[in-house]
């Protein structure tokens, strides 16, 4: 059999008929119809026990008592389950054990889980529950960044990356700049809440139903919580109702009390959150705060520059280590610093524990530089996209403060185009005079780039599996690690497969993803779902292939290079017959038709303890162009139009890519402008359902929106040349946060670089553009 890298790298280098065009989601008709079957659709299994989790009322204090004995007695009570009823090990954290199912001798936030109820119905459940005796002391609550600062409050020490001499280079440079930007963070606000659903087996197994990004990781909680094997349980997923990181860490929560409730009364059990109960139960996206400084000369160029980046990572460990590397990794964003010192601050503070969130830090890191590169213009009085051009990564100007050479850049030229196919010089002019004669609207345009790196930084983590089979009526079966969770993971692989054995899409089918069919999987994360499941499904469909090929040889007498497999046909020298046929003949003559594939991301590998090495396999690109007006009496805004010009390599799908594209940046457009969350002083979430917390409308929508795809494959062999789509896009709308900047600025007639923090709001709007006026006064 020829090596299998070769094998690969000719299927992935080879002209596609199915890869490559645009398909609808597999789904798309049960999605809009109602059909498609979530974990809450999933006929219950008779005696199905209905689970509520009782909540911490305080955001740090002892736990003195928790007598739960007339929650036990209560009417339709199946089991009460608290710490002391965890035969394993009480933890659901995915690295550091610092996460407790249950609090024990402590609550470090409102909303922790301190007991679970299992009866008969979810409102016996709730009710027995409020009859529970809890006692709290009371111990000093840090809620904030400055108030964690102030107390010293951290969960690992600061993270400094260096290039160069910053500091040096910025003292002795031309001109500097520095300023301060806060960053909220997110709520994911998936359509789906958490949910998970156990039902006991023999031997003390379970089986669980996830709403995870994550099956192995669940396993592996559900597995220790129980005090048994990894082996005693399956986890299987076949949708979820979106993700967006928010159930890459915290599905194990519901998963292990789902679990323990079903092995303990040997009954089914469910366990679903309701929106309020989610949103207060749940990490978010961490806030930031940046102070930046930048040294650069009389054309913009940047000589140095510094970031001291400080986030909110909540009570526990989480992800935060990686999600704030990454932050440090993404503060370039696509310039070239020329030196550069990268401080990072990973806070604790006694709110719930942040967590990944689409662009899982890359989106805070890039704020600053975004925020610098505007300043720079308005100092110099030129065109930002002037000195945005003027200090991307190029030919001797490619070595990031991480250590990795940037090979792959196509900012310049993608930009170009963009400003050239959006009149972004002719609109920006139009614009200027506009505002002129404007008192009260005023209108801002940007033209912003995303360079993000592609791969887990932890480098472990990229690798995947698959299993397909081949079935004798030419069916196939696929089955691979990754999870579907509406971005389009499971059609893309599909695609794949049916390319690789020439036949129709609709002969292969795709099943869920489950831990007893792929073992040991990584996270559908970090924009790695294709990349990783798409070529561990070509290994398994190419070994499949090569074995019908030399039987094909066998039995037809023809060489390899004879052999052809499109349009649900097999030509094999002179002999030509359907795909089905070989398969059969093949299945008589005992050549196997199933298999594994294993796919493990090459040439990357990185050192943390001095922050230097290759940590991306690759670069996407993109770039963006919002036009939005303000009205500087309330602070209301809109965004007019958006112009995208995005970098997938040679695409998998482009209706898909499209709707990640779309999607992505209206998700990030309601980061950076409506999507508020608001904390008191005790702790307790405010903004908690959608009637306070408030994501993008369809109205908000800009009525102009125009999205292209960049038209060259991906330099690195990746499954077909293609790029990772999931991500990125969402940076794309750090253009409508940097236009509504020059909105705001141009009340002082671009002289004053405003200060405005996101999420931009209109009540932070009015106070920028009041600040601007006073500040031009004076």
């Amino acid at each position: 059999m020829p090596d299998s890298g070769q094998a690969k790298t000719r299927a992935a280098e080879a002209q596609p008929h199915i890869v490559g065009q645009s398909i609808r989601h597999d789904s798309a008709e049960k999605h809009v119809s109602g059909l498609a079957q979530y974990i809450d659709d999933i006929p219950e299994p008779s005696g199905t026990l209905q689970i509520y989790l009782a909540q911490s009322s305080r955001a740090h204090a002892r736990l003195l008592k928790l007598d739960v004995s007339a929650v036990r007695s209560a009417q339709g009570v199946a089991c009460v389950l608290t710490a002391a009823d965890v035969p394993g090990k009480n933890d659901y954290s995915p690295i550091m054990g610092d996460d407790p199912i249950f609090a024990e001798d402590k609550v470090e936030y409102v909303g922790q889980c301190l007991f679970a109820v299992a009866a008969e119905t979810l409102a016996q459940a709730r009710a027995a529950s409020a009859l529970a005796v809890v006692e709290y002391e009371d111990l000093p609550a840090v809620l904030t960044i400055d108030a964690a600062r102030e107390a010293d409050l951290t969960l690992e020490p600061s993270q400094v990356m260096r290039l160069g001499d910053a500091q040096g280079e910025i003292a002795k440079a031309p001109r500097r700049l520095w300023g301060h930007v806060a960053i909220g963070g997110q709520d994911h606000f998936y359509l789906e809440g958490h949910i998970a659903m156990a039902a006991p087996k023999e031997d003390g197994d379970v089986h669980v139903w996830s709403s995870t990004q994550n099956p192995s990781e669940v396993q592996h909680i559900v597995a220790k919580a129980l005090g048994i094997r990894d082996h005693g349980v399956v986890v299987e997923n076949r949708r979820m109702g979106g993700g967006f990181g928010g159930k890459e860490t915290q599905p194990s929560l519901m998963a292990a009390v789902a679990a323990l409730a079903a092995v303990k009364t040997g009954r089914p059990a469910k366990l679903r959150l309701d929106r309020d109960d989610d949103m207060v139960m749940t990490g978010k996206r961490h806030d930031f705060e940046v102070d930046w400084s930048v040294g650069f000369d009389d054309q913009g160029r940047l000589k140095g520059a510094t970031f001291d980046l400080a986030s909110r990572c909540g009570y526990s460990y989480d992800l935060s280590g990686s999600i704030n590397d990454r932050a440090m990794f993404h503060s370039d964003n696509a310039y070239f610093l020329n030196a550069a010192e990268i401080v990072s601050h990973r806070f604790k503070t006694h709110t719930v524990s942040n967590t990944a969130f689409r662009g899982f830090g890359g989106p805070q890191g890039m704020i600053a530089i975004e925020r610098a590169m505007d300043a720079i213009a308005l100092s110099l009085g030129a065109d930002p996209l002037d000195v945005r051009l003027a200090n991307l990564y190029g030919p001797g100007r490619d070595l990031t403060p991480y250590g990795q050479v940037v090979e792959d850049s196509i900012a310049k030229e993608l930009m170009e185009r963009l400003a050239e196919t959006s009149d972004y010089r002719k609109r920006r002019a139009a614009i200027l005079e506009w505002n002129r004669t404007s008192p009260v609207l005023k209108r801002g345009i940007a033209l912003t780039p995303v360079k993000f790196g592609i791969s887990f930084t932890a480098t472990h983590l990229n690798q995947a599996g698959a299993l397909v089979h081949v079935y004798t009526d030419g069916s196939v079966m696929l089955n691979h690690g990754g999870t579907e969770m509406g971005q389009g993971l499971y059609i893309k692989v599909a695609q794949v497969v049916a390319e690789v054995f020439g036949i129709e899409l609709e002969r292969v089918r795709i099943t869920a993803t489950a831990t007893d069919k792929v073992p040991n999987t990584s996270a559908t994360a970090a924009s790695s779902g294709s990349d990783l499941n798409g070529m561990a499904a070509l290994d398994a469909a190419q070994r499949i292939r090569q074995r019908l090929i030399d039987f094909a040889c066998q039995e037809f007498g023809c060489g390899p290079e004879q052999v052809s497999f499109a349009n649900n046909t097999v030509q094999a020298g002179a002999t030509e017959l359907p795909f089905q046929e070989l398969v059969r003949r093949a299945y008589f003559n005992r050549v196997g038709l199933s298999a594994t594939g294993y796919y493990k991301t090459p040439k990357i590998h990185y050192d943390r303890s001095k922050h230097q090495g290759r940590p991306f396999f690759y670069y996407a690109y993109g770039a963006a162009v919002s036009e939005v007006a303000i009205d500087t009496l309330t602070g209301e805004n809109r965004t007019l139009r958006v112009d995208i010009l995005h970098d997938v390599g040679r695409s998998l799908n482009p209706a898909i890519d499209l709707g990640q594209i779309e999607g992505g940046f209206i998700q990030g457009m309601g980061w950076l402008t409506t999507e508020e969350l608001v904390y008191d002083d005790q702790g307790r979430l405010r903004t908690h359902a959608p009637s306070t917390y408030k994501i993008p409308a369809c109205s908000d929508r800009p009525k102009d929106f125009r999205i292209d795809l960049w038209d060259g494959p991906n330099r690195e062999e990746t499954i077909y040349r293609s790029k990772a789509v999931g991500e990125p896009p969402l940076m794309l709308a750090i253009s409508v946060f940097s236009a509504l900047t020059q909105a705001v600025a141009s009340v002082g007639d671009h002289r004053i670089m405003p200060d405005l923090d996101a999420p931009a709001t209109p009540e932070r709007i009015l106070k920028a553009v009041d600040d601007v006026r006073r500040r031009s006064a004076q």
